[in-house]
């Protein structure tokens, strides 16, 4: 009795087998006779089933039943027809993760050790012509982040696939870069840490952006408490973007202050300036240290000598400024007198007002390379003005001020 169950059992595999082969053709005939959602839904059952779920053949039929339904929302549209617009691009994005698949399956030798590929070349062209629409997939759904950057991934992803290597995406891209922070963007908002760092570090050249997405980058190292590598590209970022983004700079200083680290800091200064003694923004490193110490003699050396180099550093003029009130404001709460009474307080008075003569000229020099940005000089200039009796330029101040 038990060999006989085993014999039909036997017997009964090729049937199960041949029966979800069935299964994968007849979805292949809902397609072509435009029945998409029977279509889609046998096809599901057979990548469902043991028997074939591993089949290139029924991989392959799953793609091109969604590239038969991007097909027909596109040909609706050529023609100026209502459309679906998610089934157009959702069906893109399908019949990329399928085609992907149906290239794994091939890619696994058969029984004699051999790799045949019936489908690469088919499917690869495919896909190497639609790849440009994966980008308006992803413009499509940017108000869904997560939606939004599967499409920008995929464009990414599918240059390095080993089923497209014929076609040398990769080389001739021009616009990898950009999208690729676009999928580091996505992937920052939806807090997709790992995802944010393995498409920041591709963007990270982009000429446009590439500044942002090393952003993004050292932001989910940090919140991956990395601090070692959150660090280390902080440092990166100083030198592949020393004018195009205060946030590695600000940050790598916060750090070093916050763990008494100034010494730490110095050294990476003194590097920078070691190996390009005459760039601003190192002298200007230097400087913005010095002032965080409190050393504001040292700070207003190597700020003068960044203004040297760099007569149009804004910056520095901002700085140098705020050092001479801060020595106006020191000196008048540690050493000057409140007495007017007191003998010493017309001397007091004259060395105050000598040191916002100090700063005067430089936040003039910032009223004039940033006229629109007040915030940088408006305040600082009342403060001057009203301290030197400047009436008159304290009541044109006044009025910007209202």
């Amino acid at each position: 009795m038990k060999k006989q169950l085993l014999v039909i059992s036997l017997l009964a595999m090729p049937c199960v087998m041949f029966g979800q082969k069935s299964l994968v053709k007849e979805a292949g005939k809902l397609a072509k006779s435009s029945n998409f959602t029977e279509a889609v839904a046998t096809i599901n059952k057979a990548l469902t089933s043991d028997e074939t779920k591993a089949s290139a053949y029924a991989w392959d039929t799953a793609g091109d039943i969604q590239k038969a339904i991007n097909e027909k929302e596109n040909e609706k549209a050529y023609i100026r027809k209502p459309y679906d617009t998610t089934a157009l691009y959702n069906s893109l994005l399908q019949m990329y993760n399928y085609y992907l698949q149906c290239d794994k399956f091939e890619q696994i030798p058969n029984k004699k050790g051999k790799v045949k590929f019936k489908y690469r070349k088919k499917n690869a062209d495919v896909l190497a012509i639609e790849r440009n629409n994966l980008i308006n997939g992803g413009v499509n759904f940017q108000n869904d982040t997560k939606k939004a950057f599967e499409f920008f991934a995929m464009y990414i992803d599918i240059a390095s696939a080993p089923m497209m290597k014929d076609k040398n995406l990769s080389v001739t891209d021009t616009i990898s870069t950009e999208i690729a922070y676009y999928a580091a963007m996505m992937a920052s908002r939806n807090k997709d840490l790992d995802n944010v760092i393995k498409y920041a570090k591709y963007a990270a050249i982009d000429k446009k952006n590439g500044a942002t997405a090393f952003q993004f980058m050292c932001e989910a190292y940090k919140a991956k408490k990395d601090t070692a590598s959150w660090v280390l590209n902080l440092k990166e970022g100083i030198k592949n973007y020393p004018t195009q983004n205060s946030y590695f700079f600000a940050n790598l200083v916060d750090y070093y202050t916050n763990t008494g680290k100034l010494a730490e800091a110095m050294d990476f200064a003194d590097n920078m300036l070691a190996k390009d003694p005459n760039n601003a923004f190192n002298v200007y490193v230097k400087a913005f240290l010095f002032m965080n110490m409190k050393d504001f003699d040292n700070a207003i050396k190597f700020y003068q000598k960044a203004l040297e180099l760099n007569p149009e550093y804004a910056e520095a003029y901002i700085n140098l400024g705020w050092i001479y009130c801060q020595k106006a404001l020191n000196y008048s709460n540690e050493n000057a007198t409140s007495d007017i009474n007191d003998p010493k307080f017309a001397a007091d008075k004259k060395i105050v007002q000598g040191f916002y003569k100090e700063a005067l000229p430089y936040y003039e020099k910032v009223k004039t390379l940033k006229p629109d940005n007040k915030e940088l000089w408006l305040n600082a200039l009342y403060t001057i003005y009203y301290n030197l009796n400047m009436g008159d330029n304290l009541k044109e101040i006044e009025a910007l001020m209202n």
